[in-house]
C-alpha cells in the first residue's frame, strides 16, 4: 500500500462566513479559492482558503453555521492546526503584523521541535505557525502574488496537526499500523508521528488528555482530510479501513474530489480525499473563489440557494 502523502485539507466551523472571509484573506493573506456550499446541507456556505489554485495541503475549509455556540473545549478532539512559513524572520513578520491588527498570539517559542508562534482567529481557533526553514515545499503548492502579506513571508501550507484523546494508543496505532506513520518523537503523554519521514506537512501531534469530550462550536476542527492522489488507492483505503473493522462512508463523489469519512476509535473524523480534480474543474484560475460555485446537482437550486446566502464581499 502507498504511503500517504500529507494532508489534503482541514475542515472547521464558523459562525459567520463574512467575518470567517475577512480574517483569512485580510489577515492571513489566504486566496479564498472556492466559495461554495455544503452539499449535505445548502443552506451553509462552504468556503475554501489556500494557495494559487487550493492545492491538496494548502486547504482551510469552514462550514458556516449562523447558530453555532461557542465550543467548550475538551479532549477526543482535532484542537491545533500548524501553518508553515519559510524561514524565522517570518515569525517576527507575523508576530509584527497580529500586534497591529490585534489578533490574539504568543512570544515566539518552540513547537514540535521547530520555532512557532502560537495564535488565534477571531473565533477562538487555536493555530501555529512553524518556521519551515527554507526547506522545499511541493511542486503543487503555488504562490498567490495578490496577497496583501509580503511574498517572502506568506504561509505555505499545512503543517503539524495536533489531536487530543484519551486513549492515545487508539490513535497512534490507528496512524502506524493502518497508513504506515513513523513516530518521530514519544513521550507517555505526546507522540509526534509523520506520513513522510522529515516532512512536517504531513505531520500529527497526538496528546493524552483526561476529562470530558469537547463540545464543537464555532472555531472547532471538524475533520482532517488525508491526502490520497487517485481514487484507485481511495478504493484500496476503503477496503483496508472496513477489515480494522472501523466504519467507512465508502466513497462519496465531492465534484472537486472523491472522499470517504470514517471515525478512529476516539471518536477524531478524518476524512481521506483524492488531489483531483481539483477547484479548476468548473472556474479558470484567475476567477477561483470570486462566484458562487455549485457542484451540478445543486445547479438547478442555484436561485434558492443565492437568496439564503448573506454576500460575503
Amino acid at each position: 500500500m502507498n504511503k500517504l502523502s500529507g494532508h489534503h485539507h482541514i475542515s472547521m466551523l464558523t459562525k459567520n462566513g463574512k467575518q470567517n472571509n475577512d480574517f483569512y484573506t485580510k489577515i492571513l493573506g489566504l486566496r479564498r479559492v472556492k466559495k461554495t456550499v455544503n452539499q449535505d446541507a445548502p443552506s451553509m456556505y462552504h468556503l475554501f482558503y489556500g494557495d494559487l489554485t487550493g492545492g491538496a495541503g494548502t486547504e482551510l475549509s469552514f462550514f458556516e453555521m449562523p447558530v453555532a455556540g461557542r465550543t467548550v473545549r475538551g479532549t477526543n478532539a482535532i484542537t491545533r492546526i500548524g501553518l508553515l512559513v519559510p524561514k524565522f524572520e517570518s515569525l517576527v513578520y507575523w508576530k509584527n503584523r497580529f500586534e497591529l491588527l490585534e489578533v490574539e498570539h504568543s512570544e515566539i517559542t518552540k513547537y514540535g521541535g521547530k520555532d512557532a508562534l502560537f495564535f488565534e482567529d477571531h473565533e477562538g481557533l487555536r493555530m501555529v505557525l512553524l518556521n519551515h526553514e527554507g526547506q522545499e515545499i511541493p511542486k503543487h503548492w503555488q504562490a498567490w502574488t495578490d496577497s496583501n502579506v509580503l511574498d517572502e513571508h506568506r504561509i505555505l501550507g499545512m503543517g503539524t496537526v495536533e489531536i487530543t484523546v484519551r486513549n492515545i494508543n487508539r490513535t497512534v496505532n490507528l496512524l502506524k499500523e493502518l497508513f504506515d506513520y513513523t513516530v518521530v518523537t514519544e513521550n507517555n503523554k505526546e507522540v509526534r508521528l509523520q506520513s513522510i519521514e522529515g516532512e512536517t506537512l504531513g505531520e500529527i501531534i497526538v496528546i493524552e488528555l483526561e476529562g470530558p469530550s469537547e463540545k464543537p462550536g464555532r472555531g472547532s476542527i471538524h475533520h482532517l482530510a488525508l491526502r490520497v492522489e487517485t481514487i484507485e488507492e481511495l478504493q484500496k483505503w476503503d477496503s483496508l479501513i472496513k477489515e480494522r473493522g472501523l466504519d467507512s462512508s465508502g466513497i462519496v463523489d465531492r465534484y472537486y474530489f472523491q472522499s470517504l469519512y470514517f471515525r478512529d476509535r476516539n471518536g477524531i473524523l478524518f476524512e481521506m480525499a483524492t488531489d483531483g480534480p481539483g477547484f479548476t474543474v468548473d472556474s479558470a484560475i484567475e476567477d477561483l473563489g470570486k462566484e458562487l460555485d455549485l457542484p451540478p446537482f445543486l445547479e438547478e437550486k442555484r436561485a434558492e440557494i443565492e437568496a439564503i446566502l448573506e454576500p460575503l464581499d
